[in-house]
């Protein structure tokens, strides 16, 4: 069992900055857990006091059980995979590989037997006798991760591993990785701003935002189901639009001047409600759900799909809307358009908390 257990984790920089504010997180043996978040929102401190880079300013970091709060990084059992791979210039691929091995005393054939092993898993054996400058960015982070996967730890640190790589390695290196966790079942922790692999990588998703934990779930069931305001508009690409409007003594939410929609078998108890509804769960066409009239004032065009910008009619919010890439349309178009009423959610606008149905 590696479960790694955080209690009332709290981190104060010098000079005030809370970085990190009443953290309680477990994660599981064997688990694959993503902490994602905006820039500043505390994911990377909280991986770095998790391998004992960072220390704590308040509460308690358990690895199997054990109290390691106090511990030193080389005594904690993790290994850490950073973005900028973190590699020693002058050595070889077999002796990055091989030095933390050469370190625990491990006898030179048995060292020598892992770092085949591992470079054979990760297809980096062609390029033992190279130095890191000789080889491409993806090279190296397989590299970087073969010296971790070496050591045989109980957790795995990853804190952005693919934001230096292109579109195209980051894909390879992803699917990599989710079947080397899986293969390994080492319980590991991954820091990541890219939402793709967020949603992909992880068993559970952790979302961050100014030193709090906003939601824990998995991935999809966070995607389908939001906490919080934050929540809602920072998962999804693109984003859930989000459109302020107030209740009325009809049991209506309003949206500007012409637009109402019936609430009532959801728990309302504020004036200031925010509807939410994601880009595909809005249609082109005149349904019972009908939001009205949109103005289109833009269009982006991506292949299979396309998106709508504009507005409703009598509403001054911007409205975003997912089409078909092979249906035209043009700037100023005016249509008529529909919501899946299953798929809206609902916040308080004033604490950001989402109303549920009754």
């Amino acid at each position: 069992m590696s479960e790694v257990t955080l209690q009332q984790i709290v981190k104060i920089f010098p000079g005030g900055a809370k970085a990190l504010d009443q953290i309680n997180l477990q994660v599981k043996d064997r688990e694959l857990l993503v902490i994602l978040g905006p820039s500043g929102c505390g994911k990377s401190t909280l991986l770095r006091v998790v391998a004992g880079l960072e220390s704590t300013t308040h509460g308690s970091v358990f690895i199997d059980k054990e109290d390691v709060t106090e511990k030193e990084p080389g005594y904690r059992d993790i290994a850490m995979v950073f973005q900028n791979y973190a590699l020693y210039p002058h050595m070889t691929v077999y002796k990055n590989i091989a030095y933390g091995l050469k370190n625990r005393k491990i006898s030179k054939n048995d060292i020598d037997q892992r770092v085949k092993e591992v470079a054979g898993t990760l297809q980096i054996q062609d390029y033992l006798h190279r130095k890191p400058n000789q080889l491409s960015g993806g090279q190296r982070q397989r590299v970087a991760m073969g010296r971790a996967i070496a050591r045989s730890p109980k957790v795995f640190l990853f804190d952005e591993p693919l934001s230096n790589l292109d579109a195209k390695l980051r894909v390879q290196l992803r699917l990599e990785i989710s079947k080397l966790q899986a293969e390994l079942g080492v319980t590991s922790l991954y820091v990541t701003h890219d939402q793709v692999e967020a949603m992909t990588l992880g068993h559970r998703l952790v979302l961050m935002n100014a030193g709090k934990i906003e939601q824990i779930d998995e991935p999809l069931k966070i995607y389908e189901t939001p906490k919080t305001l934050f929540v809602a508009g920072f998962i999804g690409s693109p984003p859930m639009n989000l459109l302020p409007g107030e209740m009325n003594e009809n049991g209506e939410l309003t949206l500007g001047s012409m637009i109402k929609i019936d609430v009532k078998n959801y728990l309302v108890g504020s004036k200031k409600i925010t509807l939410g509804l994601r880009p595909e769960h809005i249609f082109t066409d005149d349904s019972a759900s009908t939001l009205g009239q949109f103005v289109v004032e833009n269009l982006e065009r991506q292949g299979a799909d396309s998106y709508l910008y504009g507005k409703l009619e009598g509403y001054s919010n911007l409205l975003m809307i997912r089409v078909k890439g092979d249906i035209a349309y043009s700037i100023g178009s005016v249509l008529s358009v529909s919501y899946e009423k299953e798929k809206m959610h609902l916040f308080d606008s004033e604490t950001g908390i989402r109303i549920d149905s009754k």
